[in-house]
């Protein structure tokens, strides 16, 4: 696939509404900035938060600051917004993490909880530092968390239940992962998203991860410095070959492409 230029990435996102005017409503982020403020731990992502976001516009100023939302209060309703030039600022800061990861041949997990987008994306780059020598983890068989089991496609550790892999926003698969892992398996870098990215950060490895505008937590993990790098994007699109430029704008950066 070429690369495409910055510019050209920018106007691709927001052609597909990775980025621009995304799909997620105003009133549906303002909810979720509100209950990551209440305490609601399904919105912090696997993050420890404390009581130092209890204002929900705290998070709003750090959403307008960091994914590019709209950052009037008074806006409540209607059309919300991702910045695409902070999505591709995060890219940068993304490719800088992963191509320290290659020189350093660093043991690296991968995972998603939103298989039905994101997979392809992250089996992509876990190719790619593999071939540059990095040691892809390979989670243990058996693991289970939520009901459900831990596996592994395309060396991305995912949900599955009931014969089918789930959107999750848990961080228990990752409890699960870590453990099992011990200190000795323990990865250097973790790219992912969700749960599974915060909570790798909150357990003290480096996390990498692509988040939603309506899922404030690793915005707020970065700007504490929990989190290393936060991508803001819309992370399920109508077709998920839609992130393939993104992706392959993220290994020419990182200097991954062969």
């Amino acid at each position: 696939m070429p690369i495409l230029s910055r510019p050209a990435l920018v106007e691709h996102l927001v052609r597909t509404r990775i980025a621009g005017d995304v799909a997620t409503p105003r009133d549906n982020n303002l909810s979720h900035y509100r209950k990551l403020a209440n305490g609601d731990r399904h919105y912090w992502l696997g993050l420890e938060l404390g009581d130092r976001w209890a204002d929900e516009q705290d998070v709003l100023a750090v959403m307008a600051e960091r994914c590019g939302v709209i950052d009037d209060p008074a806006h409540r309703a209607g059309q919300d917004t991702i910045d695409p030039e902070l999505t591709v600022d995060a890219l940068d800061r993304m490719a800088a993490r992963l191509r320290k990861a290659a020189a350093g041949k660093e043991r690296v997990l991968f995972a998603t909880g939103h298989p039905g987008a994101l997979i392809d994306a992250h089996g992509r780059v876990a190719a790619a530092l593999r071939a540059k020598g990095c040691d892809i983890v390979r989670i243990p068989g058996g693991l289970v968390a939520d009901e459900g089991y831990v596996v592994q496609f395309a060396d991305v550790a995912v949900f599955e239940r009931g014969a089918s892999l789930w959107h999750t926003h848990s961080p228990e698969p990752m409890n699960a992962v870590l453990d099992a892992l011990g200190e000795d398996g323990r990865p250097d870098l973790v790219v992912a998203d969700h749960g599974w990215a915060g909570r790798a950060a909150q357990r003290g490895v480096d996390s990498v991860g692509y988040a939603d505008c309506n899922d404030p937590a690793l915005f707020i993990g970065e700007a504490e410095g929990t989190m290393q790098v936060t991508v803001p994007l819309d992370d399920h699109v109508v077709d998920p070959r839609f992130y393939e430029p993104m992706t392959a704008y993220l290994l020419d950066a990182a200097g991954l492409t062969a």
